[in-house]
């Protein structure tokens, strides 16, 4: 079991806070969790050799000291700095949550919760100071308390939990589940604040993604039952408050009470305290699971952008002293075997990819209705930066275009070129295009220059009877493939999915889809109408 001097710490602080108390009993709810159930999980979280876990002592004991000084005194002058040093603490832990975020983006998705984790606990800080300080917050003293309550167990302890679970068992849903109670988290407090109708449907989410948790911990193999116990009952703990959580939201809702918030002080904070939270940490001390490296040894282009792409970026990038000249997007379509095939794939497809220049583009872009206002606002970024920059319009446009070799010691990558799409002589994209191999794999490496960054798409060439299939998503665990932002030393993984979909649709013509998800969830489609130059000239 996990247990070192800060366990025996965070135990001895919580009775002095019991036993020399002042405030009513129920404060010690939030008092236990800031004093042993949050120290105990920054412990299972961090590792030795982090910044966080160097200097944790300097931050996190007077912060702890503070809260129990807080408990155990009556109101003073000094009571605004010791929640001040608090407020503070959760900061930094906050802090930590970014940086570990930082170091690998979107690639582990229960590494993700517990980021979110760390920093829901800071929000869970201000509520904090606010109740302490007596900050007009619009809502009373008790729904001030309740809102630090939820955000030091709701949003940071059970984000951590489903992230521990993830490690240890990551179905095909994991990543709804975990992703609907995350987004829940944030939607119960804005309802809370602003919409009665908002917190009823945030209740239905967490109600749903509970259910889903409680389903997995039920599958997931555990080193010892008594570690799969305890979370189990844990976990559904939450699977019977809930049920009271959505009875008082559609009382508020309907203004037909049939559940008090004092009821919900006693039973749900109670459950919540004693069985979700002290159940929790005992079972998953118990083992934790191990976090998953991440190694990526592919090849990434050393391009960065400055404010303005388009062709500013190429006069330094194009290889000037070059003899030998590009006319595709690879020189030979044989490199993607045996994943492809080269004699059954169709040949306009492996002369598209060999002789790019000899094709002509038309494009029509449609994005996604929800998505809309999110594209006006990329659209007036875009348009400025000339990168990735996509017409709102779903008319169809065509694209023109150049192959140009781009200097393989500013790239770091081999035999890069660079390929050039133009709408009516405005640069639209500029991508680097290049190859690597890692295992029996070959996978397309393209970098897309950003300002002082790049995003590199890493793409699985598959072939689907005569056509080709091109896409970021994964085969297995241990592919190179997906959508990254790259910037300074760092390589984060960002939850956007692209497939190419090229057919053949009669000799010298070509019809493809390029689709894109982000967080699952589709947000743009391009089709394209491809021409050989010849045949259209003809």
């Amino acid at each position: 079991m996990y247990w070192n001097n800060w366990t025996l710490l965070s135990i001895i602080l919580f009775l002095v806070a019991v036993v020399f108390g002042q405030d009513s009993p129920y404060f010690l709810m939030l008092t236990v969790a800031q004093t042993v159930y949050v120290p105990l999980i920054l412990q299972m979280i961090t590792k030795k050799d982090d910044w966080f876990s160097r200097y944790y002592t300097y931050f996190a004991f007077p912060a702890y000291i503070s809260v129990i000084l807080l408990h155990i005194t009556h109101q003073s002058l000094w009571d605004g700095l010791l929640a001040g040093i608090y407020l503070l603490f959760t900061c930094i832990v906050a802090v930590y949550g970014v940086s570990r975020f930082l170091k690998r983006g979107f690639i582990r998705f229960e590494e993700f919760s517990i980021d979110l984790a760390l920093v829901y606990l800071s929000i869970g800080g201000m509520w904090y100071f606010a109740h302490i300080t007596h900050i007009d917050t619009g809502f009373s003293p008790m729904i001030t308390w309740l809102t630090a309550i939820h955000f030091h167990y709701a949003a940071f302890l059970l984000p951590v939990f489903v992230g521990f679970l993830g490690r240890l068992y990551k179905p095909r849903f994991y990543t709804f589940a975990a992703g609907i109670l995350l987004i829940s988290l944030m939607l119960l407090a804005i309802g809370i604040t602003f919409s009665v109708w908002i917190e009823w449907v945030s209740v239905v989410f967490y109600m749903i993604g509970i259910y889903m948790i409680i389903y997995y911990t039920w599958r997931a193999h555990f080193a010892r039952r008594l570690q799969k116990g305890f979370i189990l009952l844990s976990f559904g703990s939450l699977g019977v408050t809930i049920l009271f959580s959505f009875l008082y939201a559609f009382g508020r809702l309907t203004s037909n009470f049939s559940v008090s918030i004092d009821f919900m002080l006693q039973f749900h904070g109670f459950l919540n305290c004693i069985l979700f939270a002290l159940l929790g940490v005992i079972g998953w001390s118990i083992f934790i699971p191990l976090k998953k490296k991440e190694n990526w040894t592919f090849p990434i282009s050393k391009v960065r952008g400055t404010m303005v792409i388009g062709e500013n970026i190429l006069p330094k990038l194009v290889d000037q002293e070059a003899t030998a000249t590009f006319k595709g997007l690879v020189d030979e379509m044989h490199v993607y075997e045996p994943h492809i095939n080269i004699n059954t794939l169709s040949p306009t497809i492996r002369d598209f990819y060999e002789n790019t220049i000899d094709y002509q583009l038309y494009a029509t872009v449609q994005w996604k209705n929800w998505f809309k206002p999110f594209a006006a606002v990329y659209h007036l970024i875009s348009s400025q930066v000339k990168q990735i920059n996509l017409p709102l319009s779903n008319k169809k446009v065509e694209m023109s275009g150049d192959i140009l070799k781009i200097n393989e010691e500013l790239d770091g990558r081999r035999s890069p070129r660079a390929w050039v799409r133009k709408i009516n002589n405005d640069v639209t994209f500029i991508a680097l295009y290049s190859w690597h191999k890692t295992n029996d794999r070959n996978f397309m490496n393209i970098a897309l220059p950003l300002p002082w960054s790049s995003m590199l798409g890493i793409l699985e060439l598959n072939q689907i009877g005569n056509e080709l299939q091109l896409s970021s998503k994964k085969s297995d665990s241990n592919s190179d493939a997906g959508i990254y932002l790259v910037w300074n030393k760092h390589l984060l993984s960002l939850p956007i999915e692209e497939t190419f979909h090229v057919k053949e649709t009669h000799e010298g013509n070509l019809y493809a889809e390029h689709q894109m998800w982000i967080f699952s969830i589709p947000f743009l489609k391009i089709t394209y109408h491809i021409e050989q130059l010849e045949q259209k000239d003809s």
